[in-house]
């Protein structure tokens, strides 16, 4: 690695003289712009709008657009008054506690190596930093620009992380955001049931950039003249339409099942608090029917027997009335 910065650590009277490296580096498979038919480089001139001309980097200056077509000219001269106490120091300027930082205002991280004598020194801050599990918070200047960043360990060498400054974070102006979005206790519950299924502990080493793995098969297939056969995709039928609650189960499923256990459908008989719900439902509908029909068979058998009972007392009086009729009228009695 090469030291893009020196400096020194300024901790209270104490003064640790420290090496800057870039503590990552992109992996991004990088390409240049050449001309399809013969592969020859594009190149870019640096001309200027006004006169056309090409203009070298000598004669490049730093402009400010104030608007109105009117521009402001800073040239390095400018630049070198500003006054900048941490041009050559990392001023520590409190330590708080590592969770107080929010992950957004992180930038870029660099690792600091003792330069020279400052060994001693540069342990004893890395030493007391870990004993006290607090970040410290610093002012530092990278390529003419101050910065604000967090000292720290990380696996026995000191760590800068530069940070944005806080007017450098937007605020999220979304319209859901204004909205009264009702989530069902039911629906967090399964929420957090498929967290709990998909928990585990991070261990990066364990994941791949396997986008740029396929692109350096191909870059080296066209190498060395041959062709790289791709897998046929199968193309999944598209998901029929389920609701939340369904698509949260189905998801815990699969994450139990990825990871070896019964997935809960496996009681495709155990019914969530919204299908007990529709099944205690449907129950209270049915038996209000069956009720119903149970009345109705009542009301109709009744009304049945009251019409065989009227006909019956018809048809008794009927007989009555005939069986009147058709008595012999007493002879009347002849007199002495």
């Amino acid at each position: 690695m090469r030291a893009i910065w020196r400096g020194a650590v300024s901790f209270g009277l104490v003064s640790i003289g420290v090496r800057v490296y870039s503590a990552t580096e992109e992996k991004d498979i990088r390409f240049h712009q050449v001309h399809r038919t013969d592969g020859g480089r594009i190149r870019y001139k640096r001309v200027c709008s006004i006169d056309g001309e090409e203009v070298s980097y000598d004669d490049i200056a730093k402009g400010y657009d104030i608007g109105g077509g009117e521009m402001v000219i800073l040239t390095d001269s400018d630049f070198a008054d500003l006054p900048l106490s941490t041009s050559h120091a990392i001023d520590v300027l409190e330590f708080v506690p590592a969770e107080q930082v929010d992950p957004i205002l992180y930038n870029k991280a660099y690792f600091l190596e003792p330069d020279g004598a400052a060994a001693k020194p540069y342990v004893l801050l890395r030493d007391a930093l870990t004993d006290s599990e607090r970040v410290a918070i610093v002012k530092v200047a990278l390529r003419q620009r101050e910065q604000l960043a967090t000292l720290r360990v990380r696996e026995g060498v000191l760590l800068l992380n530069t940070m944005l400054w806080p007017d450098e974070i937007r605020r999220p102006d979304f319209g859901f955001l204004d909205e009264d979005i009702k989530v069902r206790p039911p629906e967090l519950a399964m929420a957090s049931s498929l967290i709990d299924s998909m928990a585990g502990e991070f261990e990066p080493d364990i994941f791949t950039d396997d986008y740029r793995a396929a692109l350096q098969e191909v870059i080296d297939a066209k190498v060395e003249g041959r062709e790289v056969v791709q897998p046929e995709e199968v193309e999944e039928a598209p998901a029929a339409a389920v609701d939340l609650m369904a698509a949260l189960r189905a998801s815990v499923d699969r994450a139990r099942a990825a990871r070896g256990e019964e997935p809960a459908g496996a009681g495709a008989g155990q019914p969530t608090p919204i299908s007990s719900a529709k099944s205690a439902k449907a129950a209270a509908k049915a038996a209000k029917k069956a009720t119903g029909a149970k009345k109705a068979a009542k009301k109709t058998a009744e009304k049945s027997t009251g019409a065989k009972k009227a006909d019956g007392d018809k048809k008794a009086a009927t007989k009555s009335g005939t069986a009147k009729k058709a008595a012999p009228k007493k002879a009347p009695r002849k007199s002495a």
